[in-house]
């Protein structure tokens, strides 16, 4: 056991607030680094101790590895939790971190880089037990070989980079006359985003929805799972909307895919906090990927189950076991969270810029977190993830009645912001009544916005 009396947190914006947070109520000193952007940002105010790591680019500062370890040289830091994004799922910086003889609140350099790459990770969750999407062995090296695989599988075909994230180097072949150019533009796309052209091929499922599995382990065997989300109203790729429970998932089958996942990551040795994402569709789960980090969308499952899971990615690094079994954990009711950007709509435009006005919603079961205040300035450099809402209720109506009366309260002016957006898709009968699928946003934006 190694109880740490400082941490340093390699991240900015809500998610360093996030963790601050945890970490104050655990007793523990806070490090916050930033870049010269972020010099009044909230995250820095709240910190007990904050580093300057460098300028405005992500490339120099909280990318910049060498800052960061001597950050923690410093001030004194024992460990890094890394927050989502930037250096989250960066084996290499594992390393480092435990070269310098300090701790990474996350899981191990092998699992992050087993898990990174999308080929290696769809053959560990074969070996696992964990259904995986029919597809290519592995990368497919040229267009012969992708017409002979698309042949096999059937169209319409799915080709991702295997280096890939966030949409880039993913192209869909609805059929055999469509395959050439799609396969030879995925590889441009991964070659010009990751430095790496090889790609892969997938089955494409027509109209499935985005399900994952958050799972716990604590690195000597045990795991469990904290049931599912649902994050199937997503734009290019990105998360816009995400509930817990999903709301088209039963009870039987919730059990069978969570002993699965919490099975696979006990066998994995894995420790701390983790994602496994499947598409679903006619009661079929099909793996896409593993992230090996907290997610965005944790606090919807802390909602359901009224778990820290900060707090338990802070245990688990120290040595402690888990703080609850399998059994101890209940759903309770129904979360719902919104993905709040500075954006301009109905391009998205990013918006960045000063606050003027900046008010939280309140009230039983409402979540606001954000690292916004009152005459803030918005930097232009980094995501534009600026809050986000998550309210709780008994049930799934009553969750999207809490959302409503939230979404009323809340004010941020002074910058565009996607806000009206929501206010619109509460309008909508097939959210109201969870009749969504990963295609559905981008349909009625189409229809509506762009």
């Amino acid at each position: 056991m190694a109880n740490f009396d400082k941490i340093l947190i390699a991240n900015r914006g809500e998610i360093a607030l996030r963790v601050i947070r945890a970490a104050r109520e655990m007793g523990i000193a806070t490090v916050a680094v930033h870049s010269t952007a972020d010099a009044d940002a909230m995250h820095v105010r709240m910190a007990d101790e904050s580093v300057c790591i460098g300028p405005p680019s992500s490339t120099l500062s909280y990318l910049h590895i060498p800052s960061i370890i001597a950050a923690c040289e410093v001030t004194g830091a024992q460990a890094i939790h890394p927050g989502y994004g930037f250096l989250s799922e960066n084996a290499a910086f594992v390393q480092i971190v435990e070269d310098h003889d300090l701790l990474f609140i996350g899981p191990s350099a092998e699992h992050i880089r087993q898990m990174g790459d999308k080929i290696t990770a769809k053959e560990t969750a074969e070996k696992l037990g964990i259904p995986v999407v029919p597809g290519s062995k592995g990368g497919v090296p040229d267009l012969e070989t992708a017409r002979k695989t698309a042949a096999e599988m059937g169209y319409p075909v799915i080709i991702k980079a295997t280096a890939g994230g966030g949409g880039r180097g993913m192209k869909v072949a609805e059929s055999e006359a469509k395959l050439d150019n799609a396969f030879r533009t995925a590889r441009s796309e991964s070659k010009a985003a990751f430095g790496n052209d090889e790609v892969y091929m997938e089955k494409y499922l027509q109209k499935p929805r985005h399900i994952e599995v958050q799972v716990f382990g604590d690195g000597k065997g045990g795991g469990v799972h904290l049931a599912e989300r649902d994050c199937s109203l997503q734009r290019r790729h990105q998360k816009v909307f995400e509930e817990a429970p999903g709301p088209s998932i039963s009870q039987e089958e919730r059990d069978r895919i969570g002993s699965i996942c919490a099975n696979a990551i006990a066998e994995m040795g894995y420790s701390g906090a983790g994602t496994i994402e499947f598409l679903y569709e006619d009661g079929e789960f099909y793996f896409i990927e593993m992230n090996t980090r907290l997610q965005v969308e944790h606090p919807v499952t802390e909602g359901i189950f009224g778990v820290d899971l900060v707090r338990e990615q802070i245990r688990v690094a120290e040595g402690y076991p888990l703080s609850f079994t399998q059994d101890d954990l209940t759903i309770n009711g129904h979360c719902i969270e919104i993905r709040i950007n500075a954006e301009k709509l109905p391009n998205f435009s990013p918006s960045p810029g000063k606050i003027t006005q900046y008010h939280a919603p309140g009230g039983l079961g409402v979540r606001m977190d954000s690292a916004l205040y009152d005459g803030y300035s918005i930097p232009p450099y980094y995501d534009s993830l600026i809050g986000k809402l998550i309210v709780h209720g008994r049930d799934r109506p009553e969750a999207l009645s809490r959302l409503h009366r939230a979404l009323g309260e809340l004010v941020i002016d002074g910058v565009d912001t996607t806000i009206p957006l929501f206010n619109a898709l509460l309008a909508e009968e097939d959210i109201l009544t969870g009749n969504y699928d990963i295609h559905w946003l981008e349909h009625w934006l189409a229809e509506n916005l762009e």
